[in-house]
C-alpha cells in the first residue's frame, strides 16, 4: 500500500513539473517586430539631406519602443518615432541600417543604400604676373570629378560686363573649354568666375580676380628733321594749298618754311605771299616775297619760322598700359602740344604779270615757277619696355 502511494506521489510530481516547465517556456517566447525602411531620395549631391521613413514598420505584438539608426557614415541615432533625416557632406555609397525594437525586446533590421555624388574639385592655374595687353592663360584642366566622370566648364571672364546683353552680368558664358586665353587691354582688377559641372548635375563655382599691372618703359627723346618740298607753277591771281601733320608721333621744336621764286627775266619782280596756319593752335602767319637781284640772277623769297615751339622732353622711366598709351600721354602733356594736328600751307601769286615792254606783244612773264621747302625739327620719344 505504501509502495502504491509513493508511486502516485511521484507521478503527480512529474506531471506538475512538466506543467510548470511548459509555463516557463511560454513566458520566455518573444515575438520580433517587422522593420520597414523607405529612403528618399536615394541619389543626392554632397551636402544634401535624405529623409528616412520607418512608419510602416510593425511591432507584430505590443508596441514599437525604439528606432535605431545607423546612417553608414559613422553617425548613429535613436528615435521613438519612425521618421528622421540625415545629411551627407561627403561623396560615397552608404548603407543605412534601421533596427526596430518592440516592447517585448524583439528586434528586426532593414537597410537602404544611398549614393552621394561628389561635387567637382576645382584646380585653377593663374599666372602670377599679368601685364596690361597680355592674353592670360587660365588652366582648369587638372580639375577632377571624384567619380571620374567628364566635366563641363563655363567661364565668365568679366563679372562687371554683360557680354550676352541680357542685363545680367553674372550669367555670361565667355568660354567653355578647360583652358582659355583671356585678353586684357588695361591695368586694374577684373573679377571672373569658373563654374564646373559633372554629368550628374553637381556644380561648383569659383570666383577669382585677375590683377593686371602696368608695363614699364625707358623713355628717351631723339631729334629728327623732317623736310617737305613742293615745286609748282602759278599764274597771277592763282593759289596753291597743301596740308601736312608733322606733329604726329613727335613734339615740334622748330620749323623753317622757305618759298623761293624762279628769277624773273624783266622787272618788276613777282610778288607772292606765303601763309602758314596751324588750326589747333589758332596760329596764322604770312610773309611776302622780297629781295632778289635781277642783275645777279637772284630769286625773290619769303620765309616763316618758329623756335622753341615746345619744351624738350626728359629721359626717364615711366609706366603705362601700352606703348601707344604712353606715347599719347607724352605728346598730350600740358604745355607741349603745340604744332600737333593739321598744318595748312598756302601760296598766292599776287603779282606775276609785268606788262610787255612793247605794246601789243604778249606778256613775257605770265606766271612763275616756285619752290616751297619746310624743314621741321621734331623730338620723337623712343620707348623701350623693361622688365620688373
Amino acid at each position: 500500500m505504501r509502495g502504491t502511494t509513493s508511486l502516485l506521489v511521484l507521478t503527480a510530481l512529474m506531471i506538475l513539473t512538466s506543467g510548470l516547465s511548459g509555463c516557463i517556456n511560454a513566458l520566455d517566447s518573444t515575438v520580433d517586430p517587422r522593420a520597414s525602411l523607405q529612403a528618399y531620395p536615394l541619389q543626392i549631391q554632397e551636402g544634401e539631406m535624405v529623409t528616412f521613413d520607418a512608419r510602416d514598420s510593425s511591432p507584430v505584438e505590443g508596441l514599437i519602443t525604439n528606432y535605431k539608426w545607423d546612417f553608414g557614415d559613422g553617425n548613429l541615432a535613436e528615435t521613438v518615432v519612425g521618421f528622421t533625416s540625415h545629411a551627407y557632406p561627403e561623396f560615397g555609397v552608404y548603407t543605412v541600417r534601421l533596427t526596430v525594437v518592440n516592447d517585448q525586446g524583439g528586434e528586426d533590421d532593414s537597410t537602404a543604400t544611398i549614393s552621394v555624388n561628389g561635387a567637382p574639385q576645382v584646380n585653377l592655374s593663374i599666372p602670377e604676373v599679368i601685364r596690361a595687353g597680355d592674353s592670360v592663360f587660365l588652366d582648369a584642366s587638372n580639375s577632377i570629378d571624384p567619380e571620374g566622370g567628364e566635366l563641363d566648364f563655363a567661364w565668365d571672364l568679366n563679372l562687371n560686363n554683360d557680354s550676352d546683353g541680357d542685363t545680367d552680368n553674372r550669367n555670361d558664358i565667355d568660354a567653355n573649354e578647360a583652358t582659355v586665353l583671356a585678353p586684357t587691354n588695361k591695368s586694374g582688377n577684373i573679377s571672373c568666375s569658373l563654374t564646373i559641372t559633372d554629368m550628374q548635375g553637381a556644380s561648383i563655382t569659383e570666383t577669382f580676380t585677375l590683377e593686371i599691372t602696368t608695363r614699364r618703359f625707358e623713355v628717351t627723346w631723339e631729334s629728327q628733321e623732317i623736310e617737305y618740298s613742293w615745286d609748282e607753277y602759278l599764274e597771277q591771281g592763282g593759289e596753291w594749298q597743301g596740308n601736312i601733320t608733322p606733329g604726329d608721333g613727335g613734339r615740334i621744336i622748330s620749323f623753317e618754311a622757305l618759298l623761293e621764286l624762279d628769277p624773273d627775266l624783266v622787272a618788276p619782280q613777282d610778288n607772292f605771299t606765303l601763309i602758314l596756319a596751324i588750326t589747333e593752335d589758332g596760329y596764322r602767319k604770312s610773309a611776302n616775297t622780297e629781295g632778289g637781284n635781277l642783275t645777279n640772277n637772284e630769286s625773290s623769297s619769303a620765309m616763316i619760322e618758329g623756335e622753341n615751339i615746345n619744351p624738350f622732353g626728359d629721359n626717364e622711366t615711366l609706366e603705362a598700359d601700352s606703348k601707344a598709351q604712353l606715347l599719347e600721354i607724352l605728346l598730350s602733356q600740358s604745355g607741349a602740344r603745340k604744332g600737333q594736328g593739321n598744318w595748312t600751307l598756302t601760296v598766292i601769286a599776287q603779282q606775276a604779270e609785268p606788262d610787255s615792254l612793247i605794246e601789243g606783244l604778249p606778256d613775257p612773264d605770265p606766271g612763275n615757277d616756285w619752290q616751297l621747302t619746310i624743314r621741321i625739327v621734331v623730338l620723337v620719344p623712343k620707348l623701350v619696355e623693361i622688365a620688373y
